[in-house]
């Protein structure tokens, strides 16, 4: 999957903990600490804050009010299969949905017949315009705040498995362009798999 522009306008509606630094501040108490334990406490603060105060809408659009930067910075370099790890993926997937839906909507067209099971998990409508993308990607985020978080992962592994697939199907016969799409539908895959191994520790309770 490509990655999101970092030069995302920075808008300022209201969200919970809208200032990113106080919800820092509110994870470490203000005391030095690495830059994996940031990353989990902002994101169960954050999971907490959809979850318990009824803001899933808001938090939909956290990635929009502080900038898709500022989270690569908090959640970008945590392991996969972790509460931070697939918040980050969840917001990128979303980040793309938006900016490139011609794209994404052209390879769920293409790898839908190959993954029947998934496309019918993710909830893509009939016909995949690029409308329908962005609205299931933001269907995908405001079920992990407002839903059952682990139905959330797993319809965003549905999703990759899917976009894999039209990868793989799209590739083409250029030795350059084949090597590359091979390579992102790989990723995607690990992705899925990842996701997927997420919603089984978030039902275990083991999601940290």
């Amino acid at each position: 999957m490509s990655s999101p522009d970092s030069g995302t306008p920075r808008h300022h509606r209201p969200v919970p903990y809208a200032d990113l630094a106080k919800l820092i501040d509110a994870a470490t108490d203000g005391t030095d600490t690495s830059r994996a334990e940031v990353a989990a406490t902002t994101a169960a603060l954050v999971v907490a804050a959809g979850r318990e105060r009824g803001a899933e809408g808001q938090l939909v659009d956290l990635a929009d009010t502080v900038g898709i930067d500022t989270l690569a910075e908090l959640w970008r370099h945590a392991d996969a299969v972790s509460l931070a790890g697939v918040l980050w993926v969840m917001y990128v997937l979303r980040q793309w949905c938006r900016t490139q839906a011609e794209e994404v909507a052209l390879l769920w067209r293409a790898g839908a017949p190959y993954a029947p099971a998934d496309a019918v998990v993710a909830g893509v409508a009939d016909g995949a315009d690029p409308e329908s993308v962005r609205r299931v990607a933001d269907d995908v985020l405001n079920g992990a705040y407002g839903g059952d978080f682990a139905v959330a992962l797993e319809r965003a592994a549905a999703f990759f498995r899917v976009i894999a697939a039209g990868r793989r199907e799209t590739a083409g016969t250029d030795l350059e362009q084949r090597t590359a799409q091979l390579t992102l539908a790989d990723r995607n895959d690990r992705t899925a798999a990842d996701l997927r191994t997420s919603a089984a520790f978030w039902r275990a309770g083991q999601l940290h």
